[in-house]
């Protein structure tokens, strides 16, 4: 087979998850607006709101759904990452401490009753536990068989987005942050853990999931080869995400000490009023 059946995946199991999560966005977007104007919720949230969207529908509507399921690793292996990376950190950067105000005192209390846990580290752990996991040989073919156990699969490579980003974007304050250069090993640190999977995958000389083996081969690419660019594509992924997260987190630095230089110079002023 070199011309593979694409095909667009409108069904509601689909789209209605999407719609709900565009319909609560854009109710707290204008609920935001009203209580606190451009301050509680702008063009940044709303830009990165409609982004959010948009990898949404790459991700589980577009034919990349399909090429993934039917044919490519590869394929399979971009619609994780927009949904396990890319789509989480947008839809945390559109929230704000004001448009998260409803949930902010639930998430406060879970934060407290978990304790402990509720550090970076966990964040981490959970991020790379669940994708690890998913990606053992038995657990990823028998997703590409179930129906139900694929929406589970996906549904964990979101929640370990949202764990992963959320100790930097953090729409509601923690207890435990990142001070200092912790951001820049925190976010390496994951990063790194992932991308050793996709160096594996890169370089590995068999095809380790059976489903691929099975399936029709499209535009020339063996089932090994094809594993090959998956893995070749997670790495490249999580590199250029993480050179742009440390661009950011050096800018927010810089920003933060300059505001806290500010915040001397004006007290030495008042001291010697």
């Amino acid at each position: 087979v070199s011309h593979p059946d694409v095909h667009w995946n409108l069904s509601p199991a689909v789209l209605i998850p999407i719609a709900a999560y565009a319909g609560v966005y854009l109710w707290r977007f204008r609920a935001a607006r009203a209580e606190e104007g451009g301050r509680g919720a702008g063009w940044p949230q709303l830009a990165a709101f409609g982004a959010a969207v948009l990898v949404l529908l790459a991700a589980v509507a577009s034919p990349i759904d399909g090429l993934g399921e039917d044919y490519l690793f590869s394929a399979h292996m971009v619609q994780h990452v927009l949904l396990g990376d890319i789509a989480p950190l947008l839809v945390l950067l559109a929230l704000s401490r004001v448009i998260m105000r409803p949930a902010t005192r639930r998430l406060i209390a879970v934060e407290r009753r978990l304790g402990r846990l509720a550090h970076p580290v966990t964040f981490i752990a959970v991020w790379l536990g669940l994708i690890y996991l998913w990606h053992i040989p038995a657990l990823y073919d028998a997703a590409l068989e179930s129906p139900a156990l694929h929406a589970l699969e996906h549904a964990s490579f979101f929640a370990a987005g949202l764990a992963v980003w959320w100790p930097l974007v953090q729409p509601v304050p923690m207890r435990r942050r990142l001070t200092g250069l912790a951001p820049f090993a925190y976010i390496g640190g994951a990063k790194a853990g992932l991308g050793l999977l996709g160096l594996y995958l890169a370089w590995s000389g068999s095809a380790i999931y059976d489903h691929y083996e099975s399936v029709p081969r499209i535009w020339g690419l063996s089932a090994v080869s094809d594993q090959n660019v998956g893995g070749a594509i997670m790495m490249v992924e999580q590199s250029i995400v993480l050179v742009i997260a440390f661009c950011v987190l050096f800018v927010r630095m810089l920003a933060q000490s300059e505001e806290e230089e500010r915040r001397r110079e004006r007290l030495e002023e008042e001291r010697r009023r």
